[in-house]
């Protein structure tokens, strides 16, 4: 091992490499000195310096359905990432989300390289789960970071020191300027009294095929009752070229977003700007909905998986809501239109009502952030401090 800190860090899926790649500027502004980077990432992640052993793409799917054809793949991956802690045994392995994965290969980096600090950076929702979760990544993980604060508490108890850093979305929407949702309106060329809707259908090949065509749909429903409506369509590469050519049908203007030849942070910029531009936003779930939130534009949420997913989650899963704002106020602030629910007609209907009358979700964006309250310093670098305690405390550790 040479002087310079060598940080592996796996990200699951296109938000894990957001994070990744703040986490590491983080790190580098935090030892002041050379770091190595190496691990799964994205754009972001690569933008930072990352050597890349493979792409997050690899391994970002969800569902059971969906994971099953892609199993001989992610097995390959993860011998791939065990075989790279084993051989360069970094100071800290950070595995970012992706839960099931990423509790996989902490568990054989655990045998292959006792020394390594294990830290996971995203808590698995033991909340949301059944609370055996909690006392598993115990038994796994030297430290857990978590974006909420009501979370770590579950993890001490078990006994897994856990700090909680704060969400991402408050740092990157305190980087945006204030005029960049009317600037982006101008760039894209929508008139400032024009009906704008944002349309998120996700970032996975499974959500795409589920959701862009109701989605689109209900655009091309909401535009019948809102004359001049506009659709902004921010998308992620990986998914990029499917996108655009679904939409390109669509019979209602659209501007597709991509963020082919931006930098990662202008590209997150521009994103944010999208979301605050918008009048009204329709998005899949999952972490865009807390980010539109942060925006304060209003929405609703669609999502749907394969019967045999869904039958799984309603089984394990203990809440009664899959959006966060929802969750952290305890009411359905924001409409979900899940499974069968999930048409064009029904969507539209449901963006008609909340643009009818949008205070309630007003009201519970505030609520809901309220509670994040003042970490004292960005949630990136918090979340540098938590990895840099797990590789001192790992090296006074006695040798086993």
């Amino acid at each position: 091992m040479t002087d310079a800190p060598h940080i592996m860090i796996v990200a699951g899926e296109s938000s894990g490499d957001r994070l990744g790649a703040a986490l590491m500027r983080a790190l580098r502004a935090e030892t002041d000195g050379p770091i190595r980077f190496s691990g799964v990432g994205g754009p972001a992640m690569r933008g930072e310096g990352l050597d890349v052993l493979f792409p997050t793409a690899d391994i970002s799917v969800m569902g059971f359905a969906e994971v099953v054809p892609h199993i001989p793949r992610i097995m390959r991956r993860m011998r791939q990432a065990t075989a790279a802690v084993a051989a360069t045994r970094p100071d800290a392995l950070v595995t970012i989300d992706a839960q099931v994965f990423s509790a996989m290969l902490a568990r054989r980096a655990k045998r292959a390289a006792p020394d390594t600090a294990l830290v996971q950076y995203v808590a698995p929702t033991v909340w949301a789960w059944k609370p055996w979760r909690a006392a598993k990544a115990a038994r796994i993980y030297d430290r857990m970071l978590t974006l909420l604060p009501f979370e770590p508490p579950y993890f001490e108890r078990v006994g897994l020191e856990a700090d909680y850093v704060g969400h991402p979305v408050v740092e990157r929407v305190a980087s945006l300027a204030d005029d960049a949702p009317r600037a982006l309106r101008d760039t894209l060329g929508i008139a400032p009294d024009a009906p704008v809707l944002l349309v998120a259908p996700g970032s996975r090949q499974s959500e795409i095929s589920r959701l862009l065509d109701p989605f689109g749909e209900a655009a091309l429903l909401l535009s019948q009752r809102l004359p001049g409506l506009q659709v902004i369509v921010p998308v992620a590469e990986g998914v990029a070229d499917r996108v655009e050519r679904t939409v390109s049908g669509w019979d209602v203007p659209v501007h597709l977003m991509r963020a082919g030849g931006m930098s990662a942070e202008e590209a997150e910029h521009r994103k944010f700007a999208a979301f605050g531009a918008a009048d009204l936003a329709l998005v899949a779930s999952g972490t865009v909905a807390l980010e539109v939130a942060a925006m304060g534009t209003p929405m609703i949420v669609g999502y749907r998986v394969r019967k045999s997913s869904e039958w799984l989650v309603r089984r394990l899963v203990n809440v009664r809501s899959f959006t966060l704002v929802n969750l952290m106020v305890g009411r359905k602030a924001i409409p979900e239109l899940l499974q069968e629910r999930c048409t064009g007609p029904r969507l539209a209907d449901a963006l008609m009502a909340v643009l009818e009358d949008s205070t309630d979700q007003h009201a519970a964006f505030e609520e809901a952030f309220a509670t994040f309250g003042d970490t004292g310093a960005p949630p990136s670098t918090r979340a540098a401090r938590g990895v840099l305690t797990a590789i001192a405390q790992k090296k006074r550790q006695p040798p086993v």
